[in-house]
């Protein structure tokens, strides 16, 4: 067996390969994805050279590339012009052939110059990363096998699909797919598991989609982001700065009328806003449906699981067939229809590009008036903690 400069047990290469595919995660996710794509943070020349060299190594991207493709996605996300969505192009092809979308993407020359703007351009760049992507996987392999011997082509074979596998397909795919959402964002954006580890911190995805130019991904407690772990450990070595993160929620209790305060928060917090509206009225929902099912014969003609879900979206979300179903639900139950009816108007004040800010702050009074006398409990009391929003 051909041996390198390092003779390790079995389980000291497995670990090794753990330890340079993670360099290679956490490169993606501080420097494309927070700090590139999203200019979340600053980080100095010293970190920013090494993540742009590693990932030239390990990866052969382009930083252009990824930028441009990743706020492509965003731009357009769960539309046809989105470059990867399982909403889409199916699940299956996102997960499988990510790697491919995103190669095919790359290879669209109006993408890179709308929204490649303000990505490296020095020496380097023009002349070794972006000239010769290949070159660095190359020697990449040169080192794996003079370090590791026969088994460096494994190691290098690992870190080679590691990005394609765990970012193309199970970031850009199952992200979209499966998991829990915090935030009712306008897509379909999920968060696979509380703890982002293995993918750096890029498996709390649809709090990403909330506040995507977040430096922090993880915003409840028990939610931990690795990649906000060595953010702050580079900011201790001032080597980094980050420049947003989420917004954290104020309540003033004394609050009994809506200001631009509490316009601003609302808007600060709109998908958290929807997340609790939605929450507050599940009780409601059930129970007028369930009363619906007995009375109704008709009713058990449709999926009443799905209504649920439809009840919490923009109406412009639903297709005309959905739109239908969920008519017949809502106009034989006066509950039904204006809790949903109250959802739409409340969501549609923080669209209203061009109201003033007085207007919206009287929009959003009225708004509270009219939940407050709903007779609906669940309302009511949604709608005094939302006075409360400071």
């Amino acid at each position: 067996m051909l041996l390198g400069f390092f003779d390790l047990p079995w389980w000291g290469y497995v670990i090794t390969t753990l330890v340079l595919t993670h360099i290679t995660i956490a490169s993606v996710t501080i420097f494309l994805h927070r700090h590139q794509a999203h200019r979340a943070l600053d980080l100095h020349a010293i970190p920013s050279h090494f993540f742009r060299f590693w990932l030239w190594l390990t990866t052969g991207q382009v930083t252009k590339e990824w930028a441009a493709i990743h706020r492509k996605h965003h731009a357009k996300c769960e539309t046809v012009d989105d470059p990867h969505s399982p909403q889409i192009l199916g699940i299956k092809k996102v997960l499988l052939e990510g790697y491919e979308l995103y190669k095919a993407e790359s290879r669209n020359q109006e993408t890179l110059t709308r929204y490649g703007h303000g990505t490296p351009d020095d020496w380097l760049e023009r002349n070794v990363y972006s000239k010769h992507p290949s070159l660095g996987v190359i020697l990449m392999l040169i080192i794996d096998m003079l370090c590791f011997g026969a088994i460096g082509l494994t190691i290098w074979a690992v870190q080679m699909v590691w990005i394609p596998v765990t970012a193309a397909g199970i970031i850009n795919g199952a992200a979209h797919f499966w998991g829990y959402r915090n935030y009712q964002s306008a897509d379909a954006s999920r968060n696979l598991i509380p703890w982002g580890i293995l993918i750096g911190g890029e498996e709390l995805h649809n709090n990403h989609h909330a506040y995507a130019t977040s430096a922090k991904l993880s915003t409840k407690p028990y939610e931990f982001d690795i990649g906000w772990v060595y953010i702050r450990t580079l900011q201790a070595l001032h080597l980094a700065r980050a420049k947003k993160l989420p917004p954290q929620l104020r309540l003033d209790k004394s609050k009994t009328v809506c200001d631009a305060d509490t316009l601003q928060a609302v808007i600060s917090h709109r998908y958290e806003v929807l997340r609790k509206y939605a929450k507050s009225l599940q009780n409601t929902y059930h129970d007028e449906i369930a009363q619906l099912k007995h009375a109704l014969p008709d009713l058990g003609k449709v999926d009443v699981q799905r209504v649920k879900h439809w009840l919490h979206l923009d109406a412009q979300d639903l297709s005309e067939p959905e739109q239908l179903k969920l008519n017949l639900v809502i106009k034989r139950s006066a509950k039904i229809y204006t809790a949903y009816t109250l959802r739409q108007e409340l969501a549609a004040i923080w669209q209203r590009s061009t109201a003033t800010k007085e207007q919206l702050v009287n929009d959003l009074e009225a708004w509270c008036h009219r939940a407050e006398n709903s007779g609906i409990e669940a309302l009511q009391q949604f709608s005094l903690r939302l006075r409360c929003y400071a």
